[in-house]
């Protein structure tokens, strides 16, 4: 009896041993509830070419200072979490690069062979590390349908045919996966919730006649996009639609290149909301008609303080006829260039003249994805900050106004934002 007494004592003591060094060397976490263990360390560093916008709240809509809204202003208090925003406007040859690789894209698929890599259930992916050789004779059959064919070309110049180039692009759809009848879990088959869209991604270079008649803008139409005296200038001609690929492509280079690190992913790069857009157009400050304060559109000099239409149509006295280099005039308090004038900027926002009466007060928003079928009135996005052939009132922190998302236009560019990952840059 006393020996199976010891023999029971032994085992229940080894046994208790036994569950220490499961538990040790299991978990490391001794029984105590601390979370998933040997978590990726996360610090989030400032984006490429972004400036740190503070969460704040501010009066969204026309300020109280302005004169002509003093009676029939519509605003509101919004609070807007802290972002990343582009310092300039996305710039032709920052555009350019989306048109490169959309067509070297192209040439890497038509090409193949070591130009592929097989990813096994998930098809094949482009092997960016080989170069294409575009005067290979080799390869000159095989690229043949990238250019222009012989009968379309000026003077036998072999160009890429630009109507080739198209990108294929995905997003998500939260909205209407978040509602009510969509979030059991097995209710739906989640790949509804996945749009597709394909667009040409070549900018619209004929806008600049397009929109002017009896004006001669047909240097910018030829040389804008493509000479290197315009490379820091701000691209336009680029629709709504071409701006939100220009988004999601910049997302994927950038995650595709931390996928290959072992770096987690960021947060997607994408069009601002306009509450985003005119809070970090104030820059700060509070009641201020402009991004440098106001209620002046010059300096104590006497010097234009943005790019836009002065006077009656004397263009250069602002130092610019049609638009400037994307770092002229200075920058706001929050350090982004040419927040009023250049050009106007699109923003995700659909146009409702009455969105300020129904948008929420935090992370105001209001979107909608209008289809081609839709008439023009639900096509109609938000575009703020004038342009360069816009009068003073469209250079207004508050003034909102709208293109139609399918059209393109020499005087509205875009710049990217990135939501910020916390609660500000103390955390980190």
């Amino acid at each position: 009896m006393n020996r199976m007494r010891s023999g029971i004592k032994k085992f229940g003591f080894l046994y208790s041993i036994a569950l220490l060094a499961l538990a040790g060397c299991g978990s490391g976490n001794k029984g105590e509830l601390t979370g998933v263990l040997h978590r990726e360390k996360w610090y989030q560093a400032d984006p490429y070419g972004m400036v740190y916008i503070p969460a704040g709240s501010y009066n969204m809509g026309p300020s109280d200072q302005d004169v002509n809204y003093s009676l029939t202003a519509q605003s509101k208090t919004v609070t807007i979490p802290a972002f990343y925003m582009d310092h300039t406007e996305i710039t032709n040859n920052e555009y350019r690069q989306f048109v490169y690789w959309v067509r070297d894209s192209l040439a890497h698929r038509l090409i193949g062979g070591e130009h592929l890599i097989e990813e096994g259930e998930y098809g094949e992916r482009i092997n960016w590390k080989a170069k294409i050789k575009w005067d290979d004779e080799q390869n000159e059959e095989t690229l043949a349908e990238l250019f222009l064919p012989e009968t379309e070309r000026f003077y036998r110049r072999k160009e890429i045919d630009t109507r080739k180039l198209n990108f294929e692009y995905y997003w998500i759809d939260l909205k209407a996966a978040a509602q009510r009848e969509n979030r059991e879990q097995g209710m739906r088959d989640r790949s509804v919730f996945i749009k597709k869209d394909v667009i040409n991604v070549y900018p619209d270079t004929l806008a600049w006649i397009h929109d002017y008649a009896y004006s001669y803008h047909e240097p910018l139409t030829k040389m804008y996009f493509w000479h290197p005296a315009y490379d820091d200038y701000p691209v336009v001609g680029v629709n709504w639609k071409q701006a939100r690929a220009f988004c999601i492509w910049r997302t994927q280079l950038l995650n595709s290149y931390l996928a290959d690190e072992g770096g987690a992913f960021v947060q997607d790069y994408r069009l601002p909301t306009e509450a985003e857009w005119e809070y970090a157009a104030r820059g700060g400050l509070e009641l201020s008609p402009y991004p440098w304060g106001g209620p002046y559109i010059r300096n104590s000099r006497g010097c234009f303080l943005g790019n836009f239409k002065p006077m009656r149509g004397s263009y250069q006295d602002d130092g610019g006829v049609y638009t400037v280099k994307a770092t002229s005039y200075w920058p706001n308090d929050y350090g982004l260039y040419c927040m009023a004038g250049n050009v106007s900027e699109w923003t995700s926002n659909a146009y409702d003249e009455s969105a300020y009466s129904f948008t929420h007060d935090i992370s105001t928003d209001y979107e909608y994805d209008a289809k081609d079928s839709d008439p023009p009135a639900l096509k109609r996005k938000v575009i703020r900050g004038g342009s360069w052939k816009d009068v003073m009132y469209f250079l207004q922190t508050g003034t909102r106004s709208y293109e139609y998302q399918d059209t393109s236009k020499c005087y509205v560019g875009f710049r990217c934002v990135m939501s910020f990952l916390g609660r500000d840059k103390s955390d980190y």
